[in-house]
């Protein structure tokens, strides 16, 4: 347990048996009637975001999230088995759970995987991974209409906007968070 004092971006908190992280928080201390805390909640499985208002001093049940670093494995099914690299066990974590990260993860990859009470809530990756272009259609010349971008096709089967100069084969830097090109990377 703490109290709304205790809040700080980052905190899970368990909400009626549903988990939230506090990704802003505001005290409020009005000239007439009680302090308040205002904060913004995210929950932690849908992604959902709200507005919730506590009264200052009000308790608030934190769970405890447990991240770790572990290796992406292989695909099972429709489960990801990742590996933690201090006791080598290995746990399955649903595709749901994995969701858009899927897109840009290979085997032997790190990511943080944070769980509850043994259940896999989220994978955190870096923000950047460097991946190889299993196909792109070669850029023509004037071709202007799309922004200077055209399709491409990760090695990982996601597909996102490059530059009409990256070709087939090239390794290109990809932001995770939302699929976008960073730039190619210099073979050394």
């Amino acid at each position: 347990m703490a109290t709304t004092n205790d809040l700080k971006n980052g905190l899970v908190l368990n909400l009626d048996g549903q988990l939230w992280t506090v990704t802003a928080f505001q005290h409020v201390k009005p000239g007439k009637g009680g302090a308040f805390v205002r904060t913004t909640l995210k929950h932690v499985l849908t992604g959902k975001v709200v507005d919730k208002t506590f009264n200052a001093g009000t308790k608030v049940e934190t769970a405890t999230v447990d991240k770790r670093g572990m290796t992406y494995l292989y695909k099972e099914g429709t489960d990801f088995i990742f590996m933690d690299g201090d006791t080598f066990d290995q746990i399955p974590v649903p595709a749901e759970t994995v969701g858009d990260a899927a897109d840009y993860m290979l085997e032997n990859q790190e990511a943080v995987v944070a769980t509850h009470e043994g259940v896999p809530l989220f994978i955190e990756l870096p923000t950047s991974v460097e991946l190889v272009i299993e196909h792109t259609d070669p850029g023509l010349q004037g071709d202007r209409s799309t922004g200077g971008t055209k399709p491409a096709k990760l090695e990982t089967g996601a597909e996102i906007q490059v530059p009409l100069f990256v070709t087939t084969g090239e390794k290109i830097k990809v932001d995770t968070r939302d699929g976008r090109y960073l730039g190619r990377v210099s073979e050394k």
